[in-house]
């Protein structure tokens, strides 16, 4: 059985730039999961989750995605296209995702990885609430991840 890490990763006290986290962590709380599929808060932690990251086949990144949009815009993204996500930039990660991705396929086991992400509205201000767009939108961010493991042929409950 495929092994899934659902990853929210960001920086929680600087708004939006955390709502995959924020997405994640209500993920955890309203659904029930199988067995091979872990969630977990990756926050700004970077080269410090190769190990979750090689254990996996497949790895799911949840993060702000600067993409050109409107904010609130959502985004499912593989390929060259992972740059977008702020956690495969030079941002406030310790260290971008494309880096220990990298990392992982010297170590031999690199994740197939999509990220499911939003267009932040304000990720540069201090403070940990979602603008009043994102906080609206996250249930369609949540969807957009509950279809994509449906896709992958993994069945998660509601509570």
């Amino acid at each position: 059985m495929k092994k899934v890490l659902v990853l929210g990763v960001g920086n929680i006290i600087c708004k939006d730039e955390g709502l995959g986290v924020h997405a994640v962590k209500e993920l955890m709380n309203e659904y029930d999961f199988p067995n091979n599929v872990e969630l977990m808060d990756g926050g700004t932690l970077g080269v410090s989750l190769m190990g979750k990251l090689t254990d996996c086949d497949l790895l799911i990144v949840v993060d702000a995605v600067l993409g050109g949009h409107e904010p609130g815009s959502v985004y499912h993204l593989i390929n060259n296209d992972l740059r977008k996500s702020k956690a495969f930039r030079d941002s406030m990660h310790q260290t971008d995702l494309v880096d220990t991705l990298l990392l992982c396929e010297l170590a031999g086991k690199r994740p197939e990885c999509i990220v499911i992400g939003m267009e932040p509205y304000n990720w540069q201000d201090l403070g940990s609430e979602l603008s009043p767009k994102i906080k609206e939108r996250l249930p369609l961010l949540k969807q957009m991840i509950i279809e994509e493991l449906n896709t992958q042929k993994i069945k998660v409950v509601k509570r």
